[in-house]
């Protein structure tokens, strides 16, 4: 296997320790699912992403953590008020051998009950990737990607053709997403949730 590293470039300046990746090529399957076996005992906040032989390892921020999970309570806060059935799965790895590719999402959800693969993954980039996951989300069959970059997510709906970015939810048509993100404040993730709660219920 063939390393490649590439120094990370933070977008968002609240990040108080940067992302690390390193990048592996010709890695095959058979070995990926050796690292995910042996990485993910041992080091939980490790991501890796695997196309193709291609195999991305990535160390997450504190900043990524708390945001993730901010926007995975402000999301399970629209289901709860809205009444939409949901199952959760927050950062489970998903894979397909015969299309040589994984992943873990930041988050993950499951619109209705739950099924082999989730409905909508949420994404949160602070640092360039080096592996295209739009590419592993299309084989894995996954219908929406929500990604937060900048203080604004970025929608993507799965076509026959592959992903197209959209301006509002296809799957929860009517989340006002605008609404959702003034609300991802990570640093008062208490409030936050609860004033998105009350615009909600108003």
């Amino acid at each position: 296997m063939k390393a490649e590293t590439m120094p990370p470039t933070i977008t968002n300046p609240l990040a108080e320790q940067p992302e690390q990746r390193v990048r592996l090529e010709g890695v095959s399957w058979q070995q990926y699912e050796s690292l995910l076996s042996t990485l993910g005992e041992d080091f939980p906040a490790l991501r890796l992403s695997y196309l193709h032989g291609t195999l991305e390892i990535m160390t997450n921020s504190p900043l990524h953590e708390e945001l993730k999970t901010l926007i995975g309570m402000l999301l399970e806060a629209y289901f709860q008020e809205t009444r939409t059935r949901f199952h959760g799965i927050g950062s489970a790895t998903f894979r397909e051998a015969a299309k040589q590719r994984g992943l873990e999402p930041d988050e993950c959800y499951c619109i209705g009950g739950k099924k082999e693969f989730p409905d909508l993954a949420i994404e949160v980039v602070l640092s360039s990737g080096l592996v295209d996951k739009l590419s592993i989300y299309e084989g894995l069959g996954v219908t929406e990607i929500w990604v937060w970059e900048n203080k604004a997510f970025t929608l993507y709906h799965l076509r026959p053709n592959g992903y197209e970015q959209i301006a509002a939810s296809e799957l929860l048509p009517n989340c006002d997403i605008n609404l959702l993100a003034q609300h991802v404040k990570p640093q008062d993730q208490f409030d936050a949730v609860m004033s998105y709660r009350d615009e909600l219920r108003g």
